[in-house]
């Protein structure tokens, strides 16, 4: 046995034996005498393991129930009439504590029009000193005027970028995938990260690790894609970046939150939060392995549960899911957190127990939920219903018990306070910037490029019309609050142009009233509202001598549906209102036009695919989304991003996601089942060819490794970026299986002529699959590998393993 470990188990042992034999002062003892100054768990050099269970130990019910709740719609009760942590109101609300505080950059209980996680006009939030002043008061009065001192979890949205007034907006999720690269993707929750923990927030409600099968869902901007396997990479790699890769915390580093398990990426009918009417096989083989990979490869803490239900379960109530697969067969040791309100949805939305709210608490608890967000509702009465025999005193222990590590193990006993007076300058530093536009420019995706028109030279635009009512007024997506300064595709191009071109500017058509993400209605412009504009710009197009036309959605018009009054899944995926009308004008000028698309979910755009001679897929890329598009537009940087989702020609294609089963796909009377771009496909102002996979053996054993090397060269005249795709497919089955399944990639920069070989290894677990007993097995048979730069673009080889 380790020598530290004996003392460690031996001290734990004591403490449970004290406890139980209650040399400890009892447990529901409200009048407690405050603990000594040298108590175990105020003890740093001691185990964690070891600091919990004396904490533990001292605590009421009242004060483990506190533990597990938070406050956000009732942070007034805690606030002065200013929106300033009042210490002596959150002793008379809260007088045993409190778990978390729920966005303290929000000013949520000021002020009700900030509803959800983003900012609107009329709400200003809190600046970065304000925030840190706010947390280190709330800190303040958990730590000096609480009992036991102990200090609270503050938790904020950081889906790409820390969700706060000021704070650096990098591209949308979507947009970061569309990078496939895993190491951007860590630089750009490192910055989030710092600035979260400069103004005192310790734990993050991201990344969202939802595998998304389905484009209506108004939620697939907040995913990595439709492949589990590149959305365990790029989740895998904003973890490392939020919280790295070891514990305790460091200072600039803040936990994660995996979100949501599971499921909730393909909805019934694409709504959200739909029945995800989804088989145990296609759980474990598409929607489980991006949880179960970051939970056993990384010390994540926290797991969000989804609001949607699985074969008749909602998610906060299937104890099978969260206890039986997270914790007992993943081993997962943290915290289960709710969705917002989803207790009390298991009544109000599901409908399982009429108004009794105690009984969705219940449940919840029972199926492994442990923190309530973003208020108690559901747990209201939850230290009555364990007197009464109703919950046992356990299940409310395992979920503090957890708590408490997630806290330890954030320092926050230690180092509970920010360092308010350095918070603005730590907040959208010039390095940040710099890394939004580098994230930025490497997430584009060029979709289309007849006849080389792109890149354009600067020498011979001459006079640009840059259309579009979002190249001027320039979208970001949902999670978003207000950066310092968002360059739009009008101010980028036209920085880029001085002293070298002209640039002017025509609105073309609206799309919506307005463009506030949190607001209920969303109000279509009308086409006779449309028709002079478009008038205009084709009046202005006629005296240009080339066409920027900026088109696609903004954040009302895919988005999360929270609530019947606040919808945002669609029904239709081309581009909405008079758009392809503008298009259609421009193009029959005749002048030289480029698409620029910003846009949250995958546009079904065929007409822009068959008349556009140019286009760029942008998604939303964050703040620096005008100097981003300049710099590909012009060639200053070769678009080198690939497509993360099956772009479809239309709905009644769905679903359309590339690794579908042999019998899918068989065909359509008078159309193609084939998408309008493939998963993993994006063109570059070079050329690049990828070799055939080579096998280092061409017969391995069943629990083998197998290295695959694969040439790329760039035969083109520029220096570019590929992306090496490896595919697997299992040739004969007990089961079915998809057609190709991808299994790794590596993006690789070369200089015109320059040939690399890229090696991956094929593991047991890339040959694995769930047989007719649901084991995860390797079968012997033939596997064909395949390379390639896109799933509809591959070279193979055969692979036997015996």
């Amino acid at each position: 046995m380790n020598q530290r470990a004996k003392p460690v188990r031996l001290v734990l042992a004591c403490l449970l034996v004290t406890a139980a034999t209650g040399t400890l002062v009892a447990q529901t003892s409200p009048n407690r005498p405050a603990p000594a100054k040298f108590a175990p768990y105020k003890d740093a050099s001691q185990p964690v393991a070891i600091r919990v269970e004396d904490l533990l130990h001292r605590m009421t019910l009242e004060e483990k129930v506190a533990q597990m709740i938070g406050v956000w719609e009732k942070k007034g009760s805690i606030q002065d009439a200013s929106g300033n942590f009042s210490g002596s109101k959150a002793s008379r609300v809260f007088p045993n504590g409190l778990g978390q505080i729920t966005r303290p950059s929000d000013k949520r209980g000021v002020t009700t029009s900030n509803n959800a996680a983003g900012a609107v006009a009329d709400a200003v939030n809190r600046t970065a000193r304000e925030t840190a002043d706010y947390v280190n008061a709330a800190q303040r009065w958990a730590v000096e005027q609480t009992r036991l001192g102990i200090p609270m979890i503050m938790h904020e949205e950081a889906l790409h970028g820390y969700v706060a007034r000021g704070a650096t907006s990098f591209p949308q999720s979507i947009a970061l995938a569309s990078s496939w690269d895993p190491a951007l993707v860590e630089r750009v929750f490192s910055v989030a990260a710092r600035e979260m923990r400069a103004r005192g927030a310790n734990l993050a409600l991201a990344p969202v690790v939802d595998v998304a099968r389905d484009p209506r869902w108004g939620r697939i901007e907040e995913t990595y894609g439709e492949d589990p396997v590149l959305v365990s990479e790029m989740g895998l790699a904003a973890i490392r970046g939020f919280q790295g890769a070891t514990l305790p915390l460091k200072r600039d580093k803040v936990m994660v939150t995996l979100k949501h398990m599971t499921g909730h990426g393909q909805p019934e009918n694409g709504t959200n939060v739909g029945p995800a009417n989804i088989s145990e096989r296609t759980l474990r083989e598409i929607f489980f392995p991006p949880f179960e990979r970051t939970v056993k490869e990384l010390p994540v803490q926290a797991v969000m549960a989804s609001y949607n239900e699985i074969d008749g379960i909602p998610s906060h109530a299937n104890k099978w899911l969260l206890d039986d697969v997270l914790r007992r067969e993943w081993g997962y040791q943290g915290s289960v957190v709710s969705d917002y309100f989803a207790i009390k949805e298991l009544n109000t939305r599901h409908k399982l127990y009429g108004t009794d709210m105690a009984a969705a608490g219940r449940r919840a608890l029972d199926a492994g939920v442990d923190m309530e967000l973003p208020d108690a509702e559901g747990w209201t009465t939850l230290a009555q219903m364990v007197r009464s025999g109703q919950v046992p005193q356990e299940q409310v222990d395992k979920a503090v018990r957890r708590i408490l590590t997630m806290k330890f193990r954030m320092g926050l006993f230690e180092n509970p306070y920010a360092d308010a007076r350095t918070a603005d300058a730590k907040t959208a530093t010039p390095d940040a910037i710099a890394l939004a536009r580098e994230a930025a420019v490497r997430s584009v995706v060029l979709l289309k490029n007849q006849n080389n028109l792109l890149p354009l030279d600067a020498a011979r635009v001459g006079r640009m019309l840059v259309v579009g009512t979002h190249a001027r007024d320039t979208p970001i997506g949902g999670y978003s609050d207000v950066p310092k300064h968002v360059v739009s595709v009008l101010e980028g191009m036209q920085q880029a142009a001085r002293g070298r071109f002209l640039v002017d500017y025509a609105e073309g058509v609206r799309l919506t009233r307005n463009r506030q993400w949190a607001a209920d209605k969303v109000e279509l412009v009308a086409p006779t509202e449309n028709a002079p504009l478009i008038e205009e710009a084709v009046a202005k197009a006629a005296q240009a001598d080339t066409i920027l036309l900026v088109l696609g959605q903004n954040e009302q018009l895919s988005r999360e549906a929270w609530a019947d009054q606040h919808l945002g899944d669609r029904q239709k995926l081309d581009l909405i209102g008079d758009q392809n009308e503008l298009a259609r004008r421009l193009f029959a000028i005749g002048k030289p036009v480029v698409v620029v698309l910003l846009n949250g979910s995958p546009l079904a755009a065929t007409y822009l695919d068959a008349n556009a001679p140019a286009i760029i897929e942008g998604w939303y890329l964050g703040q620096e989304t005008g100097n981003a598009v300049a710099d590909i537009v012009l060639g200053r940087a070769n678009p080198g991003g690939k497509l993360p989702v099956s772009v479809p020609r239309s709905e009644g294609q769905l679903p359309i996601f590339y690794n579908h089963k042999p019998t899918a796909r068989r065909g359509y009377l008078f159309d193609t089942t084939a998408p309008l771009y493939p998963f993993g496909y994006g063109l570059s102002y070079t050329s690049f060819d990828v070799g055939a996979p080579r096998l280092a053996r061409s017969t391995i054993g069943r629990n083998e490794t197998v290295r695959v090397a694969v040439d790329v060269a760039n035969t083109g005249q520029r220096a570019g970026d590929e992306v090496v795709q490896l595919y697997v497919h299992d040739d004969e089955a007990t089961v079915t299986r998809p057609v190709l399944e991808l299994k790794h990639f590596q993006r690789v920069t070369l200089q015109p002529g320059e040939k690399r070989t890229v090696t991956f290894d094929l593991k047991t677990a890339d040959f694995s699959l769930w047989n007719v007993a649901m084991q995860r097995v390797v079968e012997p048979g033939t596997f064909t590998i395949s390379a390639g730069n896109s799933s509809a673009a591959l070279n193979t080889t055969t692979l036997t393993v015996h």
